[in-house]
């Protein structure tokens, strides 16, 4: 493997075993609420539920992850939660109760946190280090992409074709991540546990201490990034723009796309503070723009802006979280990143939504998003002072 490459097939076929996983998740998030109103005949509540099974699943297993990463054969393990994650999605196809599908959305969240953390560990080791800062952040873009087609390919094979068909193609999602991951046989030294392990469970098995600065910062940004994830259908709404939230999203997506080579040379050639502090600067316009959006051009506008900040802070502070702690850590670093973001998703859910109904969208927006950049702007403006 060259030096300094980073398309190799083993980064490509990390890449690709999350794109998988996470276009699986998207659709469920887009079709599933149809399946359980229209086919099981279950009201708003019921569907909104299924997701926070999967939620349950997902932040109960990611501190759990790191640890069972780090101790065993990743490839296997990967292999492994990706065969599951097959039986899984073709389980759906046989669900008849609304119990049974609550039951595979909560086993769902824990597969999905063992296996897109388990591809995410690797692709990291995989990547030449003065690289690292810009694979990590075309690693990044499989998710961005999966967010943009997975809610509209399940809305359409839903419409189109019904809903045994749509658990036919997940099934098929889940044998291309089995093949993906699977394809090529990684080094030992990628894949194989390294250090010496700790008798027993400590507080280290669980989560990077190295890693916390990395994974505060993230979890500031995904925090009111959270809020635009999930009040943005309620928000347009409220503009009369309802018909334009997937427009948002796939300005937002592509922005990232096209800004991602450049924000990558930047971090692995001028160190992290030349796509922090631009990075905090356009997330921070971003919101002050969506506040005041009156028209879709603003909306739009804000979204590309949105998309330029968050696609410059989230893999920054992924990298650092990697790069914080040894190879024989990566894992656990992972999924303490992860779980930070996991619980600031849902933390944003919870806490702005209460201020959302209690002073509207543009206060939410304008001032408690906003509020939150800043504030993960000075943090990280003094912790790098620290290490200086």
């Amino acid at each position: 493997m060259s030096e300094n490459k980073i398309w190799t097939r083993e980064f490509v076929g990390m890449g690709l075993t999350n794109f998988f996983y996470f276009m699986s998740q998207y659709i469920l998030i887009a079709a599933l609420p149809v399946f359980i109103m229209d086919d099981l005949g279950k009201g708003q509540w019921e569907a909104g539920m299924a997701m926070t099974c999967f939620q349950i699943g997902t932040v109960l297993c990611r501190p759990l992850a790191g640890r069972i990463i780090d101790g065993v054969n990743k490839q296997k393990l990967l292999f492994g939660a990706s065969f599951l994650f097959f039986l899984l999605m073709a389980g759906f196809y046989f669900a008849s109760s609304l119990h049974a599908v609550w039951f595979l959305r909560l086993v769902h969240g824990a597969v999905f946190a063992l296996g897109t953390t388990a591809s995410a560990a690797m692709a990291a080791l995989v990547l030449p280090r003065r690289r690292k800062g810009e694979g990590i952040g075309y690693f990044a873009v499989c998710g961005n992409m999966a967010m943009v087609i997975g809610p509209l390919v399940g809305l359409l094979i839903m419409d189109y074709l019904g809903a045994h068909p749509l658990f036919i193609f997940l099934a098929l999602l889940a044998l291309g991540a089995i093949v993906a991951g699977n394809g090529k046989k990684l080094p030992d030294e990628t894949i194989l546990p390294g250090g010496k392990r700790q008798k027993g469970f400590h507080i280290s098995d669980f989560i990077e201490k190295r890693a916390l600065p990395s994974v505060i910062l993230g979890g500031l940004v995904f925090f009111a990034y959270g809020g635009v994830l999930t009040f943005i259908p309620m928000y347009t709404r409220s503009l009369g723009m309802g018909g334009s939230t997937s427009l948002f999203f796939l300005v937002f997506a592509l922005v990232i796309v096209v800004t991602r080579p450049f924000v990558g040379y930047l971090f692995d050639h001028h160190g992290p503070n030349a796509t922090v502090y631009p990075g905090f600067a356009f997330f921070s316009l971003g919101f002050i723009l969506f506040s005041l959006a009156g028209n879709l051009t603003v909306l739009l506008l804000s979204a590309a802006v949105l998309g330029i900040g968050f696609g410059a802070l989230a893999p920054a502070f992924q990298t650092l979280a990697v790069q914080s702690a040894p190879a024989s850590r990566a894992g656990v670093a992972t999924s303490t990143y992860f779980w930070s973001l996991d619980i600031s998703v849902g933390l944003a859910a919870a806490v702005l939504g209460v201020a959302a109904n209690a002073f509207g969208y543009p206060f939410m927006y304008g001032v408690i998003c906003l509020s939150s950049s800043l504030l993960g702007l000075a943090y990280y403006f003094f912790w790098r002072r620290s290490l200086s």
